[in-house]
């Protein structure tokens, strides 16, 4: 994207930010909605857990191998560009999901979906960053927070009533009108910025070679957990190998190129690493809890459609008035004591809902959620502060793809966990039965099967606080 000048930039701050929050609240939005509408899925397709999570998970796997791509791809053709085209490609993903005959083709419209998410995740922290002076970047940020709670808080709001009222394909239509909106005025900014014939930051080769093996490492390492459960010991080693193979290759292609897909040179500082690695935790453990809770509130709590979509409206409902304060926050703080607190609060939640049961109240559950939402919107903004303050214009957008590449890779591997994890236990203490056959006897063997996953979640958590304690600042 051609350069502009800083008065420029913070002239058009506000109609940018406006821009990137409504994408924001796009994609967050359909993150909620879709986890709600998981069990009535399952019942219309009358398909297992575990295929029906691959709704979520090829979602989040799209999103992850190719957000690193569109972070390259922005910084050299311009962050409007990639922003915009992803709004459309999301846009034509979601009619096509609408209009879905079948689990196969739902899933593979996800996909097309992703893409366009991806595109957009890229390039939203980055074109924040370009229009925020550094030292409000906290404050942009934490403002980007407000949609992002807006999303995810009208998400199950608004699926649950579509879901009630009409049917779980509604939530994907509803999303189309947005896009519109958001493509119609981002053009239109995008023109009188008059950046529209320009170019990007920088020229830098991509390394096909190394993105071509990131993805195959990260698809392969879902496939691999997704299907261990069914493969023997042999095929278990064989799998194993394969993934240390790719994971060998990956390292040295990256560290024998002259252009890389990660920004290697910054992995050795450890705000760098520290950020990313935290980030990955905890979108992980939060995205456990997204994807089983519909189904503890529907199987266990009996809740309709639109009665789950409120009581997991309490997960984001902080993020309205913790994120911005975090964001500010940071501006005098730094971001070490408020990352770490705000893990430790998820912490706190995760430890609160192991203990839930058939008779927990609606209203105890929901505040459980709420301190769960408090303590990742505590920890967000501050975070993605810490590493986007610190490094250069022309590494930008390789960094916002790396922070939107760690959510993602965490909510993925958090939502495969879930599935896989939770499967594995309810079969254990049923004696090999599957959820989609579930009856109101197996209640106890539900419980037990959620406490073991939600015990290994926190445990997840746990060790995300220590590794956040070892920032600097």
């Amino acid at each position: 994207m051609q350069a502009v000048t800083p008065d420029s930039e913070y002239l058009n701050k506000w109609p940018i930010f406006f821009l990137v929050a409504a994408g924001v609240f796009l994609s967050t939005m359909d993150s909620s909605m879709v986890n709600v509408a998981l069990p009535s899925i399952m019942r219309s397709f009358a398909a297992p857990l575990v295929q029906v999570q691959w709704v979520v998970l090829i979602y989040l796997l799209s999103i992850t191998v190719t957000l690193l791509l569109w972070g390259i791809v922005a910084d050299r053709y311009g962050t409007y560009i990639v922003y915009l085209l992803g709004v459309g490609v999301f846009m034509s993903g979601s009619l096509a999901c609408s209009l879905a005959p079948g689990l196969g083709l739902l899933i593979g419209f996800r996909l097309i979906e992703g893409l366009g998410a991806a595109m957009m995740m890229s390039a939203g922290p980055a074109l924040i960053r370009m229009v925020f002076p550094r030292d409000q970047l906290g404050k942009g940020l934490g403002l980007v927070g407000i949609s992002t709670s807006a999303g995810l808080m009208s998400g199950p709001l608004v699926s649950g009533f579509l879901i009630s009222s009409f049917s779980w394909r509604m939530i994907f239509i509803v999303s189309i009108p947005l896009c519109l909106l958001i493509l119609v005025s981002g053009t239109v900014l995008y023109k009188r910025s008059g950046s529209a014939s320009g170019h990007g930051l920088n020229n830098r080769l991509f390394d096909w070679r190394g993105a071509l093996l990131w993805a195959t490492l990260i698809i392969s390492f879902i496939l691999y957990g997704n299907f261990l459960p069914d493969l023997n010991r042999l095929q278990q080693a064989a799998g194993a190998l394969w993934l240390l193979l790719v994971l060998l290759l990956f390292v040295w292609a990256e560290k024998n190129r002259k252009s890389h897909i990660l920004p290697l040179h910054l992995f050795g500082k450890s705000y760098y690493h520290i950020g990313l690695i935290t980030s990955a935790l905890s979108f992980g453990t939060l995205f456990v809890i997204l994807l089983l809770m519909p189904f503890y509130l529907d199987y266990i709590k009996h809740l309709s459609a639109d009665m789950i979509g409120l009581v997991m409206m309490a997960v984001p409902l902080t993020l309205f008035i913790v994120a911005p304060s975090a964001g500010m926050l940071f501006d005098r703080l730094g971001s070490r004591y408020l990352t770490t607190g705000g893990l430790l609060l998820s912490f706190t939640a995760l430890l609160l809902l192991i203990t839930i049961g058939e008779n927990s109240s609606v209203i105890t559950i929901a505040l459980r959620l709420a301190l769960l939402g408090m303590g990742q919107s505590m920890f967000l903004a501050p975070n993605t502060a810490s590493l986007l303050t610190r490094i250069h214009d022309v590494e930008a957008g390789i960094t916002s793809g790396l922070l939107a590449t760690s959510r993602n890779l965490g909510m993925l591997v958090g939502a495969a966990f879930a599935g896989i994890v939770f499967a594995a236990w309810f079969s254990h203490f049923s004696s090999g039965s599957e959820l989609r056959h579930f009856t109101p006897a197996q209640v106890p063997v539900f419980l037990q099967a959620l406490r073991a996953t939600f015990s290994c979640t926190a445990a997840v958590s746990f060790i995300a606080v220590v590794i956040s304690w070892q920032r600097k600042s």
